[in-house]
């Protein structure tokens, strides 16, 4: 292969990581409206109570679920057929699904349709990673992939302000129309440009890779990162725009824009540069430092408050109006978040792409990947909501720190049982 066929490839699979995450972000960021706009209630369920945080929750919840349940087949189809078809197949589901978004009137609707929400994100970022660890030489990896990963995060900041900017002036509508003509050019130039993929996998990988003596390790990690990520990233933005009898600090759509793409900027700026540097350096003490400084920094998030006070942070801004003292703090250690995951992500997955080429089923070695990330990502939501509503908002950041502290401790731990002194510069 030519290496200008390999770009075209390459270009090809960013837009798909680029659509993927405009439609991912957004509903980030319109999730504290549509909690406002549908204003769950405690119901009753075959007798049993389901308070409203669980519901909140299950916002969360229900799409990772979904997700939880696509991996192993999806997994396994791209291995074993054409990853291309895979990939065409999910974005094509993907526009229909966005255009549903419009017709939600109920929390039980919002739940389902997040459901096939979730299936379309896990096929796309399966089958995109797949094919860019498969195309990219070994040397590269985490480079290419930090690039998709950019690209992803690219989106997120186009996805997250404009999201909160068009539903500010003219509602939902217009923006999942947006993110409908997104999926439909990603098919177009999938189709266009992206090669058949000839690799077959008879069996089933996912058997021999589960074992994986790496894989392990990297999984006691990434089982509690999971928490980590997923309650600290999904609650910032609920953070800023609940309302403040909830806890929030009541900011609007743009201002809770702003939160996300904090995060979402410097991670996609960080990534350009950290995947490179652990393709040069090794991959296990960017994956440490990265998830310890993400577990820090979210501990510090409570005290955005103290912070605010102390600098004089409350102050009124265009297009913002009045903002509360902890709400530039609260930007400030989202931004400081993603570049923590800057230098964790890219190294992670460069992990998975190297045993799943050398092992025989570079999908399923990143769909285990997701797969070990189900647990937080599905229990995470229902914990932090619990928390929100039960405990106190802070208790979210707290809880969702000490995982990241516990899962970089667990790896250490391994690592020098394995490789003694040496070990966070052994791979």
């Amino acid at each position: 292969m030519s290496n200008a066929d390999k770009r075209s490839q390459f270009w090809s699979l960013y837009l798909t990581r680029f659509a993927e995450g405009f439609g991912f972000v957004t509903l980030l960021v319109l999730l504290p409206t549509y909690i406002n706009t549908l204003d769950p209630q405690a119901t009753t369920v075959l007798g049993v109570t389901v308070s409203a945080g669980l519901i909140i929750g299950m916002y969360t919840t229900g799409y990772t679920l979904a997700q939880t349940a696509a991996v192993i087949p999806l997994a396994w189809a791209g291995d074993r057929f054409d990853k291309r078809t895979v990939l065409l197949v999910v974005l094509a589901l993907g526009a229909g699904v966005y255009a549903l978004f419009p017709l939600v009137d109920s929390s039980g609707s919002f739940i389902a349709i997040r459901a096939l929400q979730g299936l379309v994100v896990t096929g796309a970022s399966l089958m995109t990673l797949s094919l860019v660890g498969q195309i990219a030489d070994v040397g590269t990896r985490a480079d290419k992939i930090g690039k998709a990963n950019a690209a992803s995060f690219a989106a997120s900041i186009v996805g997250s302000l404009s999201a909160g900017v068009v539903y500010d002036m003219v509602g939902f509508g217009p923006v999942f129309t947006a993110i409908t003509g997104m999926m439909v050019l990603a098919w177009v130039v999938t189709w266009s440009f992206l090669d058949d993929d000839e690799t077959r996998i008879e069996g089933f990988p996912f058997s021999d890779l589960a074992v994986n003596r790496k894989i392990l390790t990297i999984t006691s990690f990434r089982v509690q990162y999971s928490f980590a990520v997923t309650m600290v990233r999904t609650w910032i933005p609920i953070y800023a725009g609940t309302s403040m009898l909830a806890g929030g600090l009541a900011v609007g759509a743009t201002a809770v824009a702003i939160t996300v793409t904090a995060e979402k900027g410097t991670n996609m700026v960080g990534q350009l540069f950290t995947g490179r540097l652990s393709d040069g350096y090794g991959r296990s003490l960017f994956v440490f430092a990265g998830g310890g400084a993400y577990g820090l920094i979210a501990l510090a998030i409570p005290f955005a408050p103290a912070i605010g006070g102390l600098l004089g942070a409350d102050v009124t801004l265009p297009f913002l109006g009045d903002l509360p003292p902890a709400y530039l703090p609260l930007v400030a250690l989202s931004g400081l978040l993603g570049v923590a995951d800057s230098f964790r992500e890219p190294a992670s997955m460069a992990l998975f792409a190297d045993e799943g080429t050398d092992e025989g089923g570079i999908a399923s070695s990143f769909g285990i990947r997701e797969l070990v990330w189900r647990p937080g990502s599905v229990a995470g939501p229902l914990i932090a909501g619990w928390l929100m509503v039960e405990v106190s908002m802070d208790a979210v950041f707290y809880v969702g720190g000490a995982f990241a502290i516990t899962g970089v401790l667990a790896l250490l731990a391994i690592l020098a049982h394995d490789h003694g002194r040496e070990a966070l510069t052994t791979w």
